[in-house]
């Protein structure tokens, strides 16, 4: 039965729109997904792409991402063993497909973004240098820079973006609301410009078409290695335009994050998985390693057996955190291969060369989102999505590691392939009769706090009914001022709200979703997925049931 879901804002209180422009598409995001796709849309043809970034070009979260990206590269390595190790990590909710294509195509994507200009590290014998992370069976994470691999596929990007001035760039822009036409298609969006420009305050789009590339929503809790744009402004918008949001229960913790403190908000350092690919092992105060026995890859198992691994391991002792141990790398292994986290360790007083590295889990990814095919259509006319804030199936109930830069780079390409021959006609925005709303941005740190300790590692049918108690009553909590605060909390809120019921719905242990009240996996009655869908601010949260898909594909 469907769960319904308190009313919400229908579309976002913001003033009528001060100035208008138009594109054919546009993009909403900057990092690997948004710019891979602007770049191959324009290469396919389309006559004018704007890029929409809410920030800087390089401040989503491509840029922090260290480890890698995941492809069958190396020597005896294969696309059917880099599926198998997708699906197993995925825990049964993968969609085999979308695997499929992210395998088979993943290389070919990988070798173009090195042909536009990515410098990835190579070995003595000038060959892609590759490594190994969690759930992989195989060294195939390709890396650059040591542990510098986001920022420098985010160089090469921008420098490509900037080559061709037939893309369009609006920076510090938050993109508000679709405009629908009659029939529910995209006909436009409002955007508000952060003073950059000739452009400032509301503004309104009018496009043929909106690819969504807008990243997570890491803000949502309060620890996370997501960067302060992650506010789940990407499906927020689409589910209050009537797209399907999917799986949002499933978000990974990464295991490894630098512990700060217990009052610690925002970003936090993240200590990549390759650091353990390397030779690192968790310890906890006694010394004791703790990762062996429980599962055959030790510390390199996948994340959420780690995650949960290090949190049964607090819970027992009573400890804030453990620890990586990564001494025996030495100073000369640090300071080449992860020249990035050590600087950062040690800004924050832990030198890993000769310290232990205090560590716990933290939000990390967000392996649901706005549902799409395998050509990143959502339910809406003109609405692609790609990256994060999408559901293509590839990631199921957990992510394995360095699957997320590959993702983005494989379906924008596939976008690309069929957007331009789907371009809608030119149409008018019908009126907007959807309730507008907007929620205090003072809630927010409420909403985090709330989010964390009962929507997090771990979840029970108490703490999710205290989590949906608490944000009813932050819905109450109107905005006295339409700003960025209130429009980026009352997305937060929206997403949570969802996510919460989601958790709800499903009752058992699957992947990164972890019920200490439902401790094992039930295929029997939680095979499937859980879609949320949103009419005018009423949400409803249903469970479709479908084949678990770790048994390999067809």
């Amino acid at each position: 039965m469907p769960t319904v879901v308190r009313r919400l804002p229908g579309r976002l209180t913001a003033p009528a729109p001060g100035w208008t422009t138009r594109a054919d598409v546009v993009v909403v995001g900057s990092g690997i997904a948004g710019l891979t796709a602007a770049l191959r849309l324009r290469a396919a043809g389309v006559d004018k792409v704007l890029v929409v970034t809410k920030d800087r070009l390089s401040a989503g979260s491509t840029q922090w991402a260290q480890g890698g990206i995941a492809a069958a590269l190396g020597p005896g390595d294969t696309p059917e063993e880099h599926a198998v190790d997708t699906l197993v990590a995925g825990a049964g909710a993968c969609d085999a497909e979308a695997v499929r294509v992210l395998v088979d195509e993943g290389p070919e994507a990988v070798r173009e973004l090195i042909a536009l200009g990515a410098v990835f590290d190579h070995d003595a014998d000038g060959e892609i240098s590759l490594t190994r992370e969690g759930g992989h069976h195989r060294d195939r994470i390709a890396h650059a820079g040591g542990d510098a691999t986001g920022a420098e596929i985010q160089r090469a990007l921008i420098a490509a973006v900037g080559a061709a001035p037939e893309i369009e760039v609006i920076k510090r822009a938050l993109a508000v609301d679709l405009l629908l036409d009659a029939d529910g298609g995209v006909a436009g969006m409002t955007l508000h410009v952060m003073g950059e420009g000739q452009r400032d305050g509301v503004g309104a789009v009018h496009c043929r078409a909106v690819v969504l590339a807008s990243g997570g929503l890491g803000q949502v809790f309060s620890q996370t290695t997501n960067p302060s744009v992650s506010t789940g402004d990407g499906m927020a918008l689409a589910l209050r335009a009537g797209a399907t949001l999917r799986d949002l229960e499933f978000v990974q913790f990464h295991p490894t994050v630098m512990y700060l403190g217990p009052d610690s908000h925002g970003q936090q350092p993240l200590i990549s998985e390759a650091v353990r690919g390397e030779g690192a092992f968790l310890v906890d105060f006694e010394g004791e390693r703790f990762m062996q026995g429980v599962h055959e890859l030790a510390d390199l198992a996948p994340r959420d057996v780690v995650a949960k691994a290090i949190m049964r391991r607090m819970l027992d002792t009573g400890h804030p955190h453990m620890w990586l141990d990564a001494r025996h790398l030495g100073a000369e292994f640090w300071e080449r291969r992860f020249p990035t986290i050590l600087a950062t360790a040690r800004s924050h007083g832990v030198d890993p060369v000769t310290q232990l590295i205090p560590v716990a889990p933290a939000c990390h990814y967000a392996s649901g989102g706005v549902r799409t095919d395998l050509h990143g259509r959502t339910d809406v006319p003109g609405l692609y999505a790609t990256g994060e804030v999408a559901c293509s199936g590839v990631h199921g109930a957990n992510r394995l590691a360095s699957n997320s830069l590959l993702e983005g780079l494989v379906f924008s390409r596939r976008i690309a392939q069929v957007l331009p021959g789907e371009l809608r006609p030119w149409g008018e925005p019908a009126v907007d009769t959807r309730t507008e709303g907007l929620v205090s941005g003072e809630v927010r740190e409420e909403l985090q706090d709330v989010m964390t300790s009962r929507v997090g590692v771990l979840r029970g049918a108490a703490g999710l009914a205290e989590a949906s108690a608490v944000l009813d009553k932050l819905v109450g909590k109107d905005a006295a001022a339409v700003d960025l605060a209130a429009w980026e909390t009352t997305n937060l809120l929206m997403v949570s709200a969802a996510l919460t019921e989601a958790a709800a719905l499903r009752q058992e242990t699957r992947g990164s979703h972890w019920r200490d009240d439902f401790p094992e996996r039930d295929d029997a009655a939680w095979a499937g997925h859980v879609d949320t869908v949103m009419t005018d601010g009423v949400a409803e949260v249903t469970f479709h049931p479908a084949p678990a898909s770790d048994g390999g594909l067809s």
